[in-house]
């Protein structure tokens, strides 16, 4: 018999979402603690507006996910958008964190039509069909 690494692998995986969502719990009530200068401070720092950092802090780290993978599926280098644009990618994931049509997008992605399809929805668009060549991978 062979020892299994995770034995309870759907145990481990709630496990895991639940720690996941205390750690989010957390962020939001030291957010809710911090003193609206600070506050402010923070989000202008980030050259944003206190509405906006606290929309992104309400959903969660996990909710720009769907931008690499979009990337990716449009052929577009991230490291080399990294290196040559890092303003312009903090504020797409800004964009994708704040969309609406996650399930649209997580569809495409999943089906292997985003490229055909993200331009009827996706917030990034006219960043995206601006780069042009230049960041093609």
């Amino acid at each position: 018999m062979t020892v299994q690494e995770k034995p309870y692998p759907n145990v481990s995986r709630m496990v895991d979402i639940f720690g996941e969502w205390l750690k989010h719990r957390r962020e939001r009530r030291e957010m809710r603690e911090m003193d609206a200068a600070n506050f402010g401070q923070i989000a202008s720092d980030l050259r944003m507006s206190s509405a906006d950092l606290e929309a992104l802090v309400r959903r969660g780290p996990h909710a720009a996910d769907e931008l690499p993978k979009m990337l990716t599926a449009l052929g577009i280098d991230q490291e080399s958008l990294l290196r040559t644009e890092p303003l312009v990618l903090r504020d797409m994931e800004r964009v994708c964190s704040m969309c609406i049509h996650k399930r649209q997008c997580d569809k495409d992605l999943a089906a292997g039509t985003a490229a055909a399809h993200y331009q009827e929805y996706c917030g990034n668009a006219p960043t995206i069909d601006g780069f042009g060549q230049q960041i093609i991978s």
